[in-house]
């Protein structure tokens, strides 16, 4: 937290911008601040419709595009291959700048390549923190997802689970992965994996009912992402399971559930600084030829939400920022 901390100062220290640069609130029109859009930039990620978690990485990254002069084109798409074919299409845009994530590296590394090679700065979120430095990609904002992992399972130490269930909705996204192998390294008990579909409610609720009707020993179901947690807590009210919840990452459903006793805990990534950080980061970069991180991964993550801590987070989650 103290990185993040002091990286935020950094930005937002740049506020003025350099001496003759055009955005970072340098135009005003009116009585109020006015900024003039002085370059695009790409945002695409591996997102499924209807993810929560998406829509705060892109709010993050509104608010900066909007303080910076930067007008912002947003896709995204699940499957690598057609995620490769947006970063291309950007590229034909002409774009100034490139946020990825890498949720999927080898798909992705052709189109990354392509875009260092002419000369637009590229920066990846979220996921890939193993892979983007190889890739040429100038900084990446996230977690550690091994680490992620490790924390929520000395969370579930403290909490005496036995035999963990860890939920990945998308087989094949190496940060899902790491995630349960985190948790795998330093929780005491018993954990396993189940594979559901993320864009299929029907499909993760039969799916983790059915493992709780067949295996009374699990005590803990963990979900890798905010949406598929209401749908888990389904499955055990429905298969009858005494087994208890917890989550990674945050919505308003998630918070809901940390103050109704449903949830026992979420990790969050701050999804938000992910946006926010990322779009900052490539107008310092064209802009005055700034890299933060000095090669390393900016942590963003990750915060272990205890129920306690629900109502004081309530009102950012309702803003739509955590």
């Amino acid at each position: 937290m103290a990185t993040v901390a002091a990286t935020a100062a950094l930005l937002l220290a740049a506020c003025g911008g350099p001496a003759g640069v055009s955005g970072e609130n340098n135009s005003t029109q009116g009585g109020g601040t006015s900024v003039e859009t002085t370059m695009t930039v790409a945002l695409i990620t591996h997102s499924t419709p209807g993810d929560t978690f998406w829509d705060i990485v892109r709010k993050g990254a509104e608010a900066a595009a909007a303080k910076d002069g930067i007008e912002l084109l947003y896709s995204s798409d699940p499957d690598g291959a057609r995620q490769s074919q947006l970063v291309e299409q950007a590229i034909d845009q002409g774009v100034d700048g490139i946020i990825v994530t890498l949720a999927k590296p080898e798909a992705m590394s052709s189109a990354v390549q392509k875009a260092v090679d002419a000369g637009i700065p590229v920066f990846s979120i979220n996921a890939g923190e193993s892979a983007w430095e190889a890739m040429g990609v100038l900084a990446h904002f996230g977690q550690d997802e091994i680490v992620a992992g490790q924390a929520a399972g000395e969370k579930f130490n403290d909490l005496g689970a036995e035999h963990v269930l860890c939920v990945i909705q998308e087989q094949g996204h190496v940060g899902l992965e790491s995630r349960c192998k985190g948790v795998s390294e330093t929780l005491n008990g018993e954990m396993e994996i189940v594979y559901v579909t993320a864009a299929d409610p029907t499909n993760i609720q039969s799916t983790i009912t059915a493992k709780l009707q067949t295996d009374d020993s699990i005590d803990y179901v963990l979900t890798l992402g905010a949406p598929q947690a209401p749908i888990a807590l389904d499955s055990i009210n429905e298969s009858g399971s005494s087994a208890k919840l917890a989550t990674f990452d945050m919505n308003a459903d998630v918070v809901a559930g940390l103050e109704s006793g449903d949830l026992e805990f979420a990790v969050d990534q701050q999804p938000y600084l992910q946006g926010y950080l990322a779009v900052d980061s490539v107008w310092l970069s064209v802009n005055n030829a700034n890299v933060i991180g000095g090669g390393k991964s900016v942590l963003t993550g990750p915060t272990i939400v205890t129920p306690d801590m629900a109502e004081t987070l309530s009102t950012y989650v309702e803003n739509g920022t955590r």
